[in-house]
């Protein structure tokens, strides 16, 4: 077995693999959670967590001077017969339970909410609709909780779709009782100066299946935080992402998965497209593997392509093992510009340029659209990655 490392608090080493005694590992990863926001001090972007963030954009959300102002942000729940949908006061049980704030903002979140709500899937209950959370900011600044839960055995896809402009921090949790299969879509296609903060926590059962889509094209600066631990033996968590980030804007995507249980499974496949001057995307995959966690399957991969000058991309995989008793465990970045032989290939063919980098993007993201698995979500993002594309050409 390698020797055991001593990782500095910090670190950020592109493709790190540490295997360390549970005694002796400090890293990020292992920073402490807590729901009082005076337990984070007041980020000034050298932090590790924040250095990539533009802070002077997040309108006050890491400092304490944002207030709940303006008309805020409208939530409508479309639900089939059989789910319950709940307004809840801050004392309900089911609040923070699939995982705690890990940031200055995601405990502002939690302590400046008034109400949350609540969606329930009760036990054996399969689904044959989705479940739709419409999220449209109307103006000013709002806090918020969400919480997504599945009885033993249920079945069910959510739609969390956000739209309009607001300033918006948020914790959502998704608790999946034993055997539970869960696919989450969240679409970020807020307008131009839309902020969005937001933690996802997810729970997931004893063979549990929990499956995750974001896909993020609007807003100003989107800062997602998607994290997944697990209740029991024999889960299984699939985060895939897709972001198509535009002149000007920040998207940022910070996850983790803790593999803090035995024989439980992982797969991570994000990808981004950027175009535009000062366009900026950020990938940071975090998969711990506990000492305790033996016989974990994991796999995370970020592609980025680059389509025009002036975009910048950081993505810093981490993997980090506690115990040598796995099945198998590995990750992979790359960032690279648009491929002159795929272009090539398909204008020797008679395809004009502008079709042929069309159908290459359009290629590139097909993957991931195929996961969401709701018809008119899919029209639809293909419909807006064209679109970003027509408007990098005109």
């Amino acid at each position: 077995m390698a020797e055991a490392q001593n990782i500095p608090v910090g670190s950020t080493t592109a493709g790190s693999i540490a295997v360390a005694a549970e005694s002796t590992v400090a890293t990020r990863m292992s920073a402490p959670p807590s729901f009082d926001v005076a337990d984070f001090p007041v980020p000034h972007g050298r932090e590790e967590e924040w250095r990539f963030t533009p802070l002077e954009r997040l309108r006050g959300l890491h400092d304490g001077t944002a207030t709940a102002t303006g008309e805020g942000v409208k939530v409508d729940v479309e639900a089939p017969e059989g789910v319950t949908v709940e307004t809840v006061g801050r004392d309900d049980p089911r609040l923070g339970k699939a995982g705690t704030p890990v940031d200055r903002v995601a405990a502002q979140a939690y302590s400046a909410f008034e109400k949350a709500g609540v969606v329930t899937v009760p036990k054996e209950t399969v689904l044959t609709e989705p479940i739709r959370i419409a999220v449209h900011g109307e103006g000013g600044v709002r806090f918020g909780h969400q919480v997504i839960e599945l009885g033993a055995f249920a079945e069910a896809v959510v739609v969390i779709d956000h739209t309009g402009d607001a300033v918006l921090a948020t914790n959502v949790d998704y608790i999946l009782g034993d055997g539970a299969k869960l696919t989450v879509v969240s679409v970020q296609d807020w307008d131009d100066k839309a902020v969005h903060v937001a933690q996802h926590n997810a729970l997931v059962g004893r063979d549990a299946s929990f499956k995750s889509v974001v896909v993020t094209f609007g807003g100003d600066v989107v800062r997602l935080h998607p994290r997944v631990s697990y209740a029991g033996t024999g889960g299984e968590a699939e985060l895939f992402g897709l972001y198509f980030t535009d002149a000007g804007q920040h998207q940022e995507h910070r996850l983790l998965v803790d593999h803090n249980t035995p024989h439980c499974k992982s797969n991570v496949v994000y990808k981004g497209a950027l175009q535009g001057d000062n366009a900026h995307a950020v990938w940071i995959g975090d998969v711990l593997i506990e000492a305790k966690a033996e016989g974990t399957d994991t796999y995370e991969m970020n592609r980025n392509l680059v389509l025009t000058d002036g975009a910048r991309v950081d993505s810093v995989p981490n993997l980090e093992i506690e115990t040598g008793e796995i099945v198998g465990a590995g990750h992979a970045s790359a960032t690279g510009r648009f491929d002159d032989e795929q272009l090539f290939y398909l204008m020797a063919r008679g395809i004009p340029e502008h079709e042929a980098r069309r159908l290459v993007v359009r290629g590139f993201f097909a993957e991931l659209v195929q996961q969401i698995g709701v018809a008119d979500i899919e029209e639809r993002l293909i419909a807006k990655i064209e679109e970003e594309l027509e408007a990098s050409v005109a």
